[in-house]
């Protein structure tokens, strides 16, 4: 996906895109390629496949939420930044808290959001569950290719606030929403929306799920 390509599938998204996010974007290209010599942060380094793969499908959330209505947003297992720092870029209005495990990830999503100037976001290196021990509650739960929908569950749904939800961005989900019945049924979680489709070109099926607690 050139960059060209990349603005006009992000403006049928209904989003728009300035000069200033695509220099964002850039920077963030440019660090991503820099740092994963030395870090794990990456599998894709190929300029078309980033914007792609990373950018672009971070930005497919708009398909089946408007973020624009949000003001807080926690990003489980975050790793390079993607969705919440992508999303940060294109939906100022959120104040987004970003979570991984791997402390070198953490400081290196620091450091890129103090050479961005973004403010408002900030990454931390805690795990769900101990996040949730603090009682931070969240309008928007999101999680990118993290783990299997079952134990997303049990790190998502506490942190998402009582009339939040949380947007799970996975693959093919078939196996795993069987694997989920039990514990979706036991604390009466709903999927609330679900949205399949094909990233442009043919470069994957993914599957977006609205998932809230019925009260």
């Amino acid at each position: 996906m050139t960059i060209e390509e990349f603005k006009t599938e992000i403006e049928k998204l209904g989003l728009t895109v300035t000069d200033e996010m695509l220099e964002k974007l850039e920077i963030i290209y440019n660090e991503l390629i820099t740092v994963n010599k030395t870090m794990n942060l990456t599998r894709i380094v190929n300029k078309k496949d980033i914007y792609l793969k990373h950018f672009y499908d971070s930005l497919t959330i708009a398909k089946i939420y408007d973020l624009s209505k949000v003001s807080t947003l926690c990003d489980i297992g975050s790793g390079a930044g993607f969705p919440g720092l992508i999303l940060k870029i294109f939906y100022p209005n959120l104040q987004i808290t970003l979570i991984d495990a791997l402390l070198k990830r953490v400081n290196y999503l620091n450091n890129l959001i103090k050479k961005l100037d973004l403010s408002n976001i900030k990454a931390y290196h805690i795990r769900a569950e101990d996040l949730q021990r603090e009682n931070k509650r969240f309008d928007v739960v999101t999680a990118r290719a993290v783990a299997h929908l079952p134990k997303l569950l049990t790190w998502a749904m506490p942190l998402v606030n009582k009339e939040g939800c949380f947007i799970a961005m996975k693959g093919d989900v078939t196996n795993e929403l069987v694997e989920a019945r039990k514990i979706m049924s036991q604390n009466n979680y709903k999927i609330i929306k679900q949205k399949i489709f094909s990233l442009p070109y043919n470069q994957g099926k993914r599957t977006l799920l609205i998932i809230k607690k019925e009260q």
